[in-house]
């Protein structure tokens, strides 16, 4: 076969895939996001996809799993899974992506991965549809990069607060769910609420740690440094230079990519609490232009993928349990700064495993077959 008749074959393959629809492809899909994108995918009322391939570990393989309706045998991980995929969302380990990302690409997808594998890369952009939608274009290497969940948990708002008065600086405390530390942390949590329901702690002479040493829950099996039910943990991620913590600069280092402002000044302290899913945030953002809280309520209610709940003399402002399961991003408790000017203070609450993770990888993924 001549270059030129394989040329035109694969000119061929390429116009009938598309006429038919592109080829989607889910790296991970037994995980916790993995499982999370399925329940996206078929709860959309209509899908670009001809095909859904479901792709996992070796040990994963061969499960069945129902995708819109249809089983769907999940195939092992295997670089001829991805010939004749448009687009690859990667829902695994920095180092499962890191590997297989790139190979992807090389066999023709689109690769769109959740890990932290990328994120900082120069030549693969950091993607928030509401945001940067524009960026998804721009990838050299085949790859787009979706944020960290504590950075995405408040992109949709700064990214519409940003458009309008200029964003200038961030100081965020993030309140950090378990389910942020994967499984693992989900069941560490449950555990220790198990082990403390009936125990006299959290007040004079309780003691937590002691009390779940009781119950047999060892530290050392946590993926938390202190005990996690009843508490607050001010530390999310591995440590860093000058005592941050990797979370924390992944904010700062995000949010600057994402926004499009790389001297965006911010500060970031990410604590763990004892919720299971749903990242919160208390934010205070300076802007260059003149802001109000008029205004900033205008422009945030205009979004389609927020929701304002802000009426502190109703009671009303945005928790974790409003926002678990929901796909937008829920804002609240604007105030402006009492000793800032063009400073707003507000609190956001996003599902991390949603927006947070799979949420905006689907998302990036529609993005990319429309131009397809």
């Amino acid at each position: 076969m001549t270059d030129e008749f394989a040329h035109e074959q694969h000119g061929r393959h390429e116009h009938g895939r598309h006429e038919r629809g592109p080829v989607l492809a889910l790296v991970g899909a037994t995980g916790a996001v993995g499982t999370t994108m399925i329940e996206i995918i078929d709860a959309r009322e209509n899908v670009p996809w001809s095909e859904i391939r479901l792709v996992a570990s070796p040990r994963s393989a061969g499960k069945v799993l129902r995708v819109r309706g249809q089983d769907v045998t999940v195939q092992a991980l295997a670089p001829e899974v991805f010939d004749g995929v448009d687009v690859a969302l990667f829902d695994v380990p920095d180092e499962v992506s890191a590997q297989w990302a790139p190979i992807a690409a090389e066999r023709g997808a689109v690769a769109v991965d959740n890990s932290g594998a990328f994120r900082m890369d120069p030549d693969v952009p950091l993607v928030v549809p509401e945001v940067n939608a524009e960026k998804a274009a721009e990838r050299p290497k085949g790859i787009i990069s979706n944020p960290n969940c504590t950075t995405l948990s408040m992109m949709a708002a700064m990214g519409a607060l940003h458009r309008e008065f200029g964003l200038e600086a961030l100081v965020v405390a993030s309140y950090q769910a378990a389910s942020g530390a994967g499984q693992g942390g989900i069941d560490r949590l449950y555990a220790e609420l198990a082990a403390l329901a009936d125990k006299p702690v959290g007040v004079r002479g309780g003691d937590v740690a002691a009390a779940l040493a009781a119950a047999g829950l060892d530290p050392a099996d946590s993926p938390f440094p202190a005990p996690l039910a009843l508490n607050v943990v001010p530390w999310a991620g591995s440590l860093k230079d000058d005592g941050w913590s990797s979370e924390e600069l992944k904010v700062r280092n995000e949010a600057r990519k994402i926004l499009g402002i790389p001297d965006l000044k911010v500060s970031a302290t990410c604590v763990r609490v004892p919720v299971v899913t749903t990242h919160s945030l208390a934010v205070h953002a300076t802007f260059s232009r003149e802001v109000s809280v008029e205004a900033a309520r205008k422009v945030l209610a205009e979004q389609p993928s927020i929701v304002l709940r802000d009426d502190p003399a109703a009671g009303q402002w945005p928790t974790p349990a409003d926002a678990v399961g929901a796909d937008p991003t829920w804002v609240g408790r604007i105030r402006q700064a009492l000793d800032f000017p063009n400073t707003l203070e507000l609190f956001v609450c996003g599902d991390n495993l949603r927006k947070g993770a799979a949420l905006n990888t689907y998302e990036i993924a529609e993005t990319v077959a429309i131009s397809l």
